[in-house]
């Protein structure tokens, strides 16, 4: 009986070091999910994907103790889990990003790599938070697709005068005319101060007698991520 008891008996070290893991895991995951929440812009926001970051750090730390130098318990895990399908494709680059950073914090926590753990997730949070601040990498134009659709008489000079009085650019993209119906297709580039300007040019448009329909759209890779 004592020798079963031993078999299943963790020394104080461990298990101190195995708590500390898994406390460290779940703390910086949270903190990563929190990161990914307060920098994360668009539509694609899932909260469950918030809770796999904040669990992943954790699972990670505790594969590693599993492992623990063990080459046959580490291929046997591996096998385990290529039975695993992940269905959900990543929708953004940035999401990957995130996962890989979990996955590399818990693998850091698993081989007791503290310190260096906490610290390159401070550093790499500032950097988030940098990056977010001053909005790197996003379009300094915004480029919009403005869509005519009313009778043939239209007359386009219109579209210069605004182009003049704007100060944006405006490019036809596409001309269709039939049965008396004309369908233009513009690609307007301007700044963000000129938003207002260009409300106004597209509220001209549809008081025009011969215009149907106006619409302006946004292409998806304008959209704020």
């Amino acid at each position: 009986m004592t020798d079963i008891i031993n078999i299943f008996r963790l020394s104080d070290i461990v298990l101190w070091r195995f708590i500390v893991s898994i406390v460290l895991g779940v703390g910086l995951g949270v903190w990563i999910a929190f990161i990914y929440r307060l920098t994360h812009k668009g539509m694609n926001y899932e909260s469950s994907f918030i809770s796999t970051l904040a669990l992943l750090a954790p699972i990670v730390t505790l594969v590693m103790f599993f492992i623990q130098g063990d080459l046959v318990l580490s291929l046997g895990l591996v096998g385990s889990l290529s039975i695993i399908r992940f269905r959900t494709p990543i929708k953004d680059t940035r999401d990957m990003v995130f996962l890989f950073w979990t996955i590399v914090v818990g693998l850091g926590l698993g081989t007791l790599n503290w310190t260096l753990s906490i610290i390159s997730t401070l550093i790499l949070s500032i950097i988030m938070l940098v990056f977010y601040k001053i909005k790197y990498g996003r379009r300094k134009h915004n480029e919009y697709i403005l869509m005519i659709h009313g009778q043939e008489s239209f007359e386009e000079s219109i579209i210069k005068d605004w182009q003049e009085k704007v100060h944006c650019d405006i490019r036809l993209r596409s001309r269709e005319i039939e049965s008396n119906h004309l369908r233009l297709v513009y690609e307007i580039r301007f700044n963000e101060k000129d938003i207002q300007d260009i409300n106004s040019m597209v509220k001209a448009i549809q008081k025009q007698a011969n215009i149907e329909k106006v619409s302006l759209l946004s292409p998806q890779l304008n959209l704020p991520m």
